[in-house]
């Protein structure tokens, strides 16, 4: 796609630095208010130029956004680059993350700009949206080949789980890490390879989870309630972001129309925060069940690790992203990012209540608890993946398995 392709060499050092100034002001404006945010008008307040010359860089809002969208790929992916020098998995994962945590600190120091979140991804249209998603999956497989080489399917699919689950995490950590000062970030990375390394449960310690139950059976009445229009647009949300998702795409996949919508909900932000609470309720019902259940705690964890994976893969009504917070209006993320921090110490407190046990390793539990909440809210985006494998079970021990053993076992 040549729009997004960076200017040839005999372009002008000026006109590449106008550019940049150019990219850095639309990246700000997706970070802050996602792409329904992204006029040219707002761009060039910022820049201190006046439309025309915006035009004269992107010709249109759509290129401006797939180019910034585009960089940031490229970012991410010159740091895989980077880390697949080193000589083993183990010494490529340690190297991902120390390169990521030496970009954290560049932008911190104001020496380097923040990436454009990737979550608006999703709401691009074709054929940007194609060529962005291409080159994310090129730069998934390259990690995927962090963990050697595969000639067997199952083998590189394990491969493909664990590069998403280290991927996502990474996009998660912008969330987390800015409760920790420069000064503690190797601390962070040590904390981070104990965890990957070894996982949370002890050596020798089986998966054997239970499937829990915390939703009610589906509605066959053939009435479309406000669980419906929460799921069809939870869908909607995960697959093509809250830029792609209006209300008469939500409304058409329940075969109803743009004003029966309305009847249920208010409108779309309405919508997304309810989603939001919809996703919450449902994991705090697991984790409920997990620990009013018998055994250890680690069997509680694991347990509610599978059950929220069956849920992901499944997909029917699958779990809001947590990086559709980003569209929502500033006055309404602080509930959603208190609902998303509320299912983390959750999550730690079990943990926690583990390692006192004995039944869980010792791990940074904030940092375990965050990783993994990453990992279970992304597990969506493989479901097809999921249904490739042997068995559902199957595919819900391997994208687990970094969380029991470690991302360098052979479970």
């Amino acid at each position: 796609m040549t729009d997004l392709a960076p200017p040839t060499s005999d372009v002008s050092a000026r006109f590449q630095k106008k550019r940049d100034m150019i990219l850095d002001a639309a990246s700000d404006l997706i970070n802050s208010r996602g792409l329904k945010g992204l006029t040219f008008v707002n761009v060039a307040e910022a820049v201190g130029l006046n439309t025309t010359s915006i035009t004269y860089y992107f010709k249109r809002k759509d290129l401006l956004a797939a180019a910034t969208l585009d960089r940031a790929i490229r970012r991410l992916d010159a740091l895989a680059i980077e880390a697949a020098k080193a000589p083993d998995p183990r010494a490529r994962v340690e190297m991902l993350f120390a390169l990521y945590f030496e970009l954290i600190t560049r932008i911190r120091r104001q020496e380097a700009h923040p990436n454009t979140l990737l979550s608006e991804l999703r709401a691009m249209k074709d054929p940007a949206r194609g060529t962005l998603i291409a080159l994310y999956q090129t730069m998934l497989g390259r990690v995927a080949d962090y963990f050697g080489p595969a000639d067997d399917p199952e083998v590189r699919a394990r491969h493909l789980a664990r590069a998403q689950v280290l991927l996502d995490i990474i996009h998660w950590a912008r969330i987390w890490t800015p409760q920790y000062a420069v000064s503690d970030f190797p601390r962070v990375q040590a904390q981070l390879m104990a965890l990957f390394e070894h996982g949370l449960a002890p050596a020798g310690v089986a998966w054997a989870p239970d499937i829990l139950h915390p939703d009610t059976p589906p509605d066959d009445s053939g009435e479309v309630g406000r669980e419906a229009y929460l799921r069809a647009a939870t869908q909607l949300l995960n697959e093509r972001g809250y830029r792609g998702s209006s209300v008469e795409a939500i409304a058409a996949r329940l075969n109803l129309s743009k004003g029966s919508f309305y009847h249920h909900l208010e409108g779309k932000d309405d919508l997304v925060l309810e989603c939001f609470t919809r996703s919450y309720e449902r994991v705090s019902r697991t984790q409920e069940l997990a620990i009013e259940a018998d055994g250890s705690w680690w069997d509680r964890i694991a347990s509610c690790i599978a059950t929220l994976l069956e849920i992901q893969f499944d997909a029917r009504f699958p779990l809001l992203r947590t990086i559709a917070m980003q569209a929502l209006p500033p006055e309404l993320r602080p509930d959603a990012l208190r609902m998303s921090d509320h299912m983390a110490k959750r999550f730690s407190g079990m943990m926690f209540d583990g390692m006192t046990e004995g039944s869980v390793r010792h791990v940074d539990p904030f940092i375990a608890s965050q990783c993994l909440l990453a990992a279970l809210n992304a597990a969506i985006d493989f479901h097809q993946w999921a249904a490739a494998r042997p068995s559902r079970e199957v595919a819900i021990a391997v994208y687990a398995a970094p969380f029991v053993h470690g991302m360098f076992s052979h479970d």
